[in-house]
């Protein structure tokens, strides 16, 4: 018989090898050298810096023993605990799958998308995944070419559709408050080890993926769906959806990008549109599918208006961060800092850091002609010379000026139109210190921009309220004296971060459906998740909804 045991508090220097790593082990259960080590995992590790610049890791080991061996273990000294564990480990719905008259259609394959297919497939349901962008392969050759402008912004294959959804240029961060008590986080971060992930994102206290280790778990997992019987269809965006008595009846869809095999399923109408016979439809279409939202809410679907945030991103050099979180500008091995910042002002606002990017690039993830919107990336290795962050505030109907349920959506496509406007089609940026006395720059200072996307200077000011503008100084203003630096004249701004989250929740009950049955919102856009771990993790409920669903 055997058993798990959890020990906890191992503490290690950055630079330590495998080796010191077991020897820990031994020396803190009394473990002898003679006697060959149980096996064991790494459950968890994060960094220790509350003595900077004396950086540690602190390790969770947990190791799986015979129950003859625990009385060869002794109670560890000092901080050092050890514990027997039972951890629930996630069970896939094993329900046998009856025969059904349509395949399920998932539309969208951002996080939430991707996993509810994975799991559909397991269980032999042949799912649809049909995406208005483009594969990750060609989708990240336009995007960066739109970078560097040779290529205009296309509306349907950019930063923010696609394959992988807006995940796919981000920091790929995999770090989630959701409490899980069923093992789905876990097997979330298993799966993403499986198809090509470092091992040590199941285990790091703030893991990350970053945009070039993401493309190559994307294209793994696709290819697995398609062994399983799933179907793949790109450059197809769900144009509408036919009633009856309140369910599902059909789809229609319209062609985005040519040349591409289609399920048999799919017939072509003379309009040019695509219709598909089907009873599920699981809406995974992010939160910058404005088109979509509007024929849902025109088809009557129960929507409610959904408070988000606004701001601005902001750029420094990585050594200043890292001197200020980790006491030295350089580590062995490298470390990337990050922070988390908030503010309560004085004028009721609060502003607070989102979706910091160490050693990343902001990134232009426009998606609608005219507008303006900028995002944060980073790849893998963290080691690009700036970090970035956006700095938020939460909007309401107050600041829309409406209750209507797609109001948000309104108010962030008009900021974008300002966006576009005074950056004159290009990324506006500004010096903080010009943004803080109401000026434009004339050239940057000793921070330099890494900003993919082209960007011109203008006033960022002109974008927002007094109210906000006087929130973010006096944030900025706070944070300097958390992180010396943060408000340095010189640190870079671009706007505009507008897409923090989805404008609306598009409602569902205890199934998962709407008020239309057979169609399942999911993830972020349909307002239910916020960011890649916790819009899989809604992924993975729906399909185990659909998948118990006798219809």
């Amino acid at each position: 018989m055997s058993e798990m045991i959890r020990i906890e508090q191992l503490k290690l220097p950055l630079n330590h090898d495998k080796t010191a790593l077991e020897t820990k082990i031994r020396k803190t259960i009394g473990w002898k050298a003679d006697r060959e080590l149980p096996a064991y995992s790494i459950r968890r590790r994060s960094l220790d810096a509350r003595n900077k610049p004396d950086l540690y890791y602190v390790y969770t080991i947990d190791l799986f023993c015979e129950t003859d061996a625990l009385p060869h273990m002794r109670k560890p000294k000092g901080a050092a605990k050890i514990t027997a564990v039972k951890e629930k480990t996630y069970e896939l719905p094993m329900k046998p799958v009856t025969k059904r008259p349509y395949r399920p259609i998932v539309t969208g394959s951002g996080p939430a998308g991707l996993f509810c297919a994975y799991l559909l497939a397991q269980a032999g349901l042949a799912p649809v995944i049909v995406e208005r962008g483009e594969d990750v392969t060609h989708r990240s050759e336009r995007v960066e070419a739109f970078f560097l402008g040779d290529r205009k912004l296309h509306t349907e294959s950019n930063v923010s559709f696609g394959e992988g959804g807006a995940g796919t240029f981000s920091d790929g961060k995999l770090n989630t408050l959701v409490n899980d008590k069923y093992g789905r986080n876990r097997y979330v971060l298993e799966s993403f080890v499986r198809f090509g992930a470092p091992e040590e994102i199941a285990y790091d206290a703030k893991p990350h993926l970053g945009t070039d280790v993401l493309r190559t778990i994307l294209t793994n997992m696709r290819e697995e769906i398609v062994s399983l019987g799933g179907t793949y269809v790109f450059g197809m965006k769900l144009e509408d959806i036919v009633q009856s008595k309140d369910r599902l009846y059909s789809l229609t869809f319209r062609e985005t990008f040519p040349e591409h095999e289609l399920p048999e399923t799919f017939e072509k109408q003379a309009d040019g549109t695509y219709t598909c016979m089907t009873d599920t439809l699981v809406l995974a279409i992010g939160h910058s599918a404005r088109d979509t939202f509007q024929m849902l809410y025109e088809h009557g679907l129960s929507m409610e208006q959904k408070n988000f945030a606004v701001g601005l991103r902001i750029e420094h050099a990585q050594k200043t961060i890292n001197e200020n979180q980790l006491g030295k500008a350089e580590t062995d091995p490298p470390i990337a800092a990050d922070y988390k910042l908030v503010r309560h002002c004085a004028n009721g606002r609060s502003v607070y850091s989102f979706c910091m990017c160490p050693g990343g690039f902001v990134v232009n993830a426009s998606s609608e002609e005219g507008r303006i919107a900028v995002n944060g990336m980073s790849y893998s290795k963290r080691d690009g010379e700036n970090a970035n962050s956006a700095l938020i505030v939460s909007v309401g109907s107050e600041d829309f000026g409406s209750d209507h349920v797609l109001a948000g959506l309104r108010f962030q496509q008009k900021l974008e139109e300002k966006a576009f406007s005074i950056g004159e089609g290009e990324v506006p940026i500004q010096r903080y210190g010009d943004f803080a006395e109401g000026k434009i720059s004339q050239q940057t200072g000793k921070i330099r921009p890494c900003l993919k996307g082209r960007y011109r200077f203008a006033n960022l000011k002109e974008l927002f309220t007094d109210e906000i503008n006087e929130a973010l100084v006096e944030a900025i203003g706070a944070f300097g004296i958390k992180i010396k630096g943060f408000d340095d004249p010189d640190a870079v701004l671009s706007g505009v971060e507008s897409r923090t989250s989805s404008p609306v929740r598009i409602l569902r009950n205890e199934q998962f459906q709407c008020n239309f049955k057979g169609i399942y919102p999911c993830g972020e856009g349909a307002g239910y998740a916020g960011g890649i771990m916790s819009a899989a993790m809604d992924g993975m409920k729906v399909a185990e909804a659909i998948i118990n669903n006798e219809g």
